[in-house]
C-alpha cells in the first residue's frame, strides 16, 4: 500500500510575484544571522553538535506546528497526497543534500580560514544556474547573466581582501566548494518537491534525516552533545527555530514561484546582511571597498530578479511553454 500524507492548504491572499521576493528577503535576513547563534553556540559544543541541536529542536518545532494546523484546519482545507518512490527519492536526497552541505561547510571551517570557506560556498547561484540549464531544461537571458555575474563579482569582492591561499587549506577549501554545490543541489530539488509538498513536510523530512545522520558523527568525533548553559540553549535553540524553521521554511516557500537560480543569486545577500549586522553589533568596521562590494551585490541582484527568463521555477516556464 501506498503511504499517504495530508497536509494543509495554505490560502495565497498576495501577489504571486511580489510574496515570493519578500518571503526570500524574510529568509535571507533570518538565514544572515545564523552566524551569531553558531558563534554563540560553538562556546561550548562542537560544530556537528551544533548542527545536530539546530536539526532535532526545529524537527519538535515542525512537528508540533503540523501537528496544532491538522487540529484545527477546516476538514476542507486538507489534501491527501501519496507519496510515490520518486517522491520519497527525492525527499531523501533533498535531506542529504542540506545534510551535507551544512557539515561540510561546518568541517571546513576547521581546516581552512573564515574568508576562504564563505567565499567558496557563495559559489552557490553558479551552481543552481549551470544546474539548472543542465538538468532543468530551465532558460537565462542575457539580463539574468550579466546579474549573476555583476553579484557574484560583489559577493567575490567582499571576502577576496581576507582570502588566504595556502596548500595547507586545500582540504577545507575543496570542501567548502563541494557545500555549495551539495547547496544548489538542494535547490534544485525543493524546487521540484514544491509542486507537490508542503514547506512543512520537505523541512520535516531535511530535519528528521539531518539528525539521525548527525548523531553518530558527533558521538565520534565530539565530547559533548547538549549544551550545558541557558545561553547555550538560547542559541541552539535560536539556530533551529530563527535559521532553520523560520529562513529555510521561507527559502523553500519562494521556491514555489522563484527558481533555484534566483533563489540562490537572492542569497548572495546573506554576506552583506550579515557584515551589516557584525559592523553594528560588534563593531567591525566596514571600508569603502566593501560599501562599494555591497553596491555591486544589490545591483547584481536587480538585474537578475528583473530579468523576464530565468526566475521562474522549471515547473512554471514548461506550463508557459504549453
Amino acid at each position: 500500500m501506498t503511504p499517504k500524507l495530508l497536509q494543509i492548504k495554505q490560502p495565497w491572499r498576495f501577489s504571486a510575484e511580489l510574496f515570493p521576493l519578500l518571503a526570500m528577503l524574510g529568509a535571507i535576513v533570518a538565514l544572515s544571522l545564523a552566524a551569531i547563534f553558531i558563534k554563540l553556540s560553538e562556546r561550548e559544543l562542537g560544530p556537528f553538535a551544533t548542527i545536530f541541536n539546530r536539526f532535532w529542536v526545529a524537527y519538535i518545532v515542525l512537528w508540533v506546528w503540523h501537528e496544532w494546523e491538522s487540529l484545527r484546519g477546516p476538514t476542507d482545507a486538507i489534501e491527501e497526497i501519496e507519496y510515490t518512490r520518486r517522491d520519497q527519492g527525492l525527499l531523501v536526497a533533498a535531506a542529504l543534500m542540506f545534510w551535507g552541505c551544512i557539515a561540510l561547510w561546518a568541517w571546513s571551517l576547521t581546516r581552512t580560514e573564515v574568508a576562504n570557506s564563505t567565499l567558496l560556498h557563495n559559489l552557490t547561484p553558479l551552481f543552481t544556474t549551470l544546474g539548472g540549464w543542465l538538468l532543468l531544461q530551465q532558460r537565462f537571458d542575457r539580463r539574468f547573466v550579466l546579474g549573476l555575474v555583476v553579484a557574484m563579482t560583489g559577493a567575490v569582492a567582499l571576502g577576496v581582501g581576507d582570502l588566504q591561499v595556502s596548500t595547507s587549506h586545500l582540504t577545507g577549501d575543496l570542501a567548502s566548494l563541494l557545500s555549495a554545490v551539495f547547496s544548489a543541489a538542494n535547490l534544485m530539488i525543493i524546487e521540484r518537491l514544491r509542486t507537490k509538498f508542503s514547506v512543512n513536510t520537505i523541512l520535516q523530512w531535511c530535519c528528521l534525516l539531518g539528525a539521525i545522520w548527525t548523531l553518530p558523527v558527533v558521538l565520534l568525533t565530539e565530547d559533548r552533545l547538549f549544551p550545558i548553559s541557558a545561553s547555550g540553549w538560547l542559541s541552539v535553540i535560536g539556530l533551529a527555530i530563527v535559521c532553520q524553521v523560520l529562513g529555510q521554511g521561507l527559502q523553500a516557500f519562494s521556491l514555489k514561484r522563484l527558481s533555484s537560480g534566483l533563489v540562490g543569486i537572492l542569497l548572495l545577500l546573506d554576506p552583506v546582511l550579515a557584515a551589516l549586522t557584525a559592523w553594528v553589533l560588534f563593531a567591525e568596521s566596514l571600508t569603502l571597498f566593501k560599501w562599494t562590494a555591497f553596491f555591486v551585490v544589490l545591483l547584481g541582484v536587480y538585474l537578475a530578479q528583473s530579468s523576464d527568463v530565468g526566475t521562474q521555477p522549471a515547473e512554471a516556464e514548461r506550463l508557459t511553454e504549453v
